[in-house]
Formats: C-alpha cells, sequence, structure tokens
C-alpha cells in the first residue's frame, strides 16, 4: 500500500490541506474543513454531466493545438523538388491527417466533436480527410493520391523487377484546411463558454478557466 500524501502545499491564494491530516486539525478547523468538503461534493453531484463534457474537451486542446501547429509547419516549411522535400511534406501532411481525425473519434475520452457541428460548406474538406485518414494514412488501402506498381522484364540476363510509385498531396495543405481548423478553434472556445455559463448557472458560483498567452502560430500560417 502506498503511504498516503499528507503535505501541505499552498500558492498565492490558498493553504491546501490534504484530507488524510483533517485529523489533526483544531476541531472547529476541522469541522469546517468537513463541511466545505461536503459543500463541493454536493456541487460537483449537481454539475457532474457538464463536468465530464469540460473534462472532454480539455482532453482535446492538446490535439487541437498540435494541429495548428501541424499546419504553420506545412505553410512555412520551405519546399523544393529533392526527395527530402517530399518526405516532409509527406511526413508532415501524415500528422495532420491523423492529428485531425483525433478530434472526432468516439472512444472514450473522446472531444465530441462530431461531422454535425461542422460548417455545410466545409463538410466536403472533412470528409476529404477523413477519407484520407482511413484509406492512405491510416491502412494501405487504394486512394487515388496513391499508386503504386510492379513492373517485371525477362532478357536473357534474368528478370529485372522495376517499381513505381506517385505520391499525390498538396504542397503546404490544402487552402481550405486553414478555415476549418479557424472553425475548431472557434467551436471549441464557444464550446468552453457554454459549459462554463452552465456550471454557473448550475452551481450559483463563479468557474474560472486559466488562459496563457496565445501561441506565435496559431493564425499565422503564412498563406
Amino acid at each position: 500500500m502506498e503511504p498516503e500524501h499528507q503535505e501541505l502545499w499552498e500558492d498565492d491564494d490558498f493553504v491546501y490541506v490534504p484530507e488524510a491530516l483533517f485529523h489533526h486539525l483544531p476541531p472547529e478547523y476541522r469541522e469546517a474543513a468537513e463541511a466545505r468538503k461536503q459543500q463541493g461534493q454536493n456541487v460537483l453531484r449537481i454539475a457532474d454531466k457538464d463536468i465530464q463534457g469540460l473534462i472532454k474537451l480539455v482532453n482535446a486542446i492538446p490535439t487541437t493545438s498540435s494541429l495548428s501547429y501541424i499546419f504553420h509547419r506545412l505553410r512555412t516549411t520551405k519546399f523544393e523538388l529533392t526527395a527530402e522535400a517530399v518526405m516532409e511534406q509527406e511526413i508532415l501532411t501524415t500528422a495532420f491527417i491523423v492529428t485531425y481525425a483525433r478530434l472526432f473519434s468516439r472512444g472514450n475520452g473522446a472531444s465530441g466533436i462530431s461531422r454535425n457541428h461542422i460548417p455545410a460548406h466545409l463538410k466536403f474538406v472533412h470528409d476529404d480527410i477523413m477519407e484520407l485518414r482511413n484509406k492512405r494514412y491510416a491502412h494501405n488501402d487504394a486512394h487515388k493520391t496513391k499508386q503504386s506498381g510492379v513492373e517485371v522484364n525477362f532478357d536473357d540476363g534474368g528478370f529485372r523487377v522495376g517499381v513505381r510509385m506517385t505520391l499525390g498531396f498538396h504542397v503546404g495543405g490544402r487552402d481550405e484546411w486553414e478555415e476549418i481548423i479557424t472553425f475548431i478553434d472557434a467551436h471549441m472556445h464557444d464550446r468552453l463558454t457554454k459549459i462554463l455559463g452552465r456550471l454557473k448557472k448550475k452551481t450559483g458560483y463563479e468557474w474560472s478557466f486559466p488562459v496563457g498567452p496565445t501561441p506565435d502560430w496559431i493564425g499565422s500560417y503564412g498563406s
């Protein structure tokens, strides 16, 4: 059995006392701490559904940040007609497609975004990305952007095998990807605002969310 965490810690506003230390407090402080704990538990029960939605949203934040950064790299990486440059575009495109698809996963901890949330004029872009993910980047199924074949030539010297391969991709990413990223960022912010508003209405308490500086690459895609 692991030992109980029994250390006090504090920040600029509060001193945090682990529940395991409650019995060391003077009776009046212990009763106040236990009452506040019960109050918090009651509030959390009322707000459980929205808190679960908040957890899903928070789980998706690193994915949305990664998606923006990958697209920034696609837009700003210099392209030359060399094998290395082609492979870099292919790697970045793979990362973009797979990361985007993760936002629409239906597994546990999924972000909760569905195709229905996508604006009508961007649904064809979403469908194209998901098809690329399913047929080219997550599996080796047939897709119009990737073709390969083998040629076998025979003469007196024996058999010679030749490989033919073509890869198609948008250098710097597809233009419409920028708009769909912008939509996803706005959609996530709108969901967060609505969840915090419902939590305030249900519990009677203010709910704040940490906000840091916007990363340099957000919105600076070089298009």
